[in-house]
């Protein structure tokens, strides 16, 4: 029979069109075979006459080994092994990586302290995957590298950006955290930034998308929840702290009520490198108080 009227012309548009669209839609839309991710190469694919070598060597702390993580081929984590069984581990902030460390882990080692350095992806001698450097990725390093070296929890220790890590970590996985976090506002070390920036492909990348999705905003929830947790919570703040202002203490201690600040009176954001001497006295105070 043929079409002739407008009603038997919409009713067979009607009973044609949405196949048509369902087919095309499939075709195009239907989404891509899952793909590894790129990894651009760490520091240590750079020459050893390279001038990050004289700042930041692949030996800088004894007792390093590189891990094989599903972002990063050659993830390198800094082990330092003491006498006692107590665990802490340092995470560095937003670009510089783990050498911001460098008076204080061996501080907190040769006082008995077992201590798990690591450089986050994209940094120092990690590897860079092309991902999303959001919270859930840094969390999850950390788990799998706790997991490598068969650390069943730690007390925890973030600087700047660290601690946001510390506090998604916390969120992610309360478990392996040991009863106590300390969180220090620190960065800095503009040289070895220049030199990242400069020869790691993947270096920038990696902060641009830290910057846009990682752990340095939005985390006021996973803060609340370290804050009704029985954690203890350690606070170290510079007053002439410029990248995060001092003011931020304040709003920090609301987040985690049970917290104790201590004040670094003119202390800048490289507290670690600043005033090393007041933060080994207060971690390895705070590591060591019984709950």
């Amino acid at each position: 029979m043929a079409v002739t009227t407008p009603f038997q012309c919409l009713t067979l548009s009607l009973l044609l069109l949405p196949p048509l669209f369902i087919t095309a839609y499939f075709f195009t839309q239907f989404p891509h075979a899952p793909e590894i991710p790129y990894i651009h190469p760490s520091l240590a694919s750079l020459p050893r006459t390279s001038k990050s070598w004289d700042i930041y060597s692949e030996d800088f702390y004894d007792g390093g080994a590189y891990v094989s993580l599903p972002f990063g081929r050659r993830t390198v984590r800094r082990l330092i092994i003491f006498s006692t069984h107590v665990k802490v581990v340092l995470i560095h902030g937003l670009s510089v990586p783990a050498m911001i460390w460098r008076d204080v882990a061996p501080a907190l080692a040769s006082r008995g302290y077992r201590v798990l350095l690591y450089d986050l992806y994209g940094r120092g001698y990690s590897d860079a995957p092309q991902v999303t450097y959001d919270a859930s990725l840094y969390a999850t390093q950390l788990a799998l590298l706790m997991q490598h070296v068969k650390w069943d929890k730690a007390f925890i220790a973030g600087v700047s950006m660290g601690g946001g890590i510390a506090a998604a970590f916390n969120h992610h996985f309360p478990h392996l955290v040991d009863g106590k976090v300390a969180l220090i506002a620190s960065a800095g070390l503009i040289e070895l930034v220049r030199i990242q920036s400069a020869h790691l492909p993947g270096y920038n990348p990696a902060l641009a998308s830290s910057l846009r999705d990682g752990p340095i905003r939005g985390l006021n929830s996973a803060f609340k929840e370290l804050g009704a947790s029985s954690h203890d919570v350690l606070l170290i703040w510079g007053t002439a702290d410029n990248t995060v202002p001092y003011k931020y203490a304040a709003r920090m201690k609301a987040l985690v009520p049970q917290s104790r600040l201590i004040t670094i009176q003119d202390g800048g954001h490289d507290l670690t490198i600043s005033h090393p001497d007041t933060i080994i006295t207060a971690l390895a105070g705070f590591f060591r108080a019984k709950k």
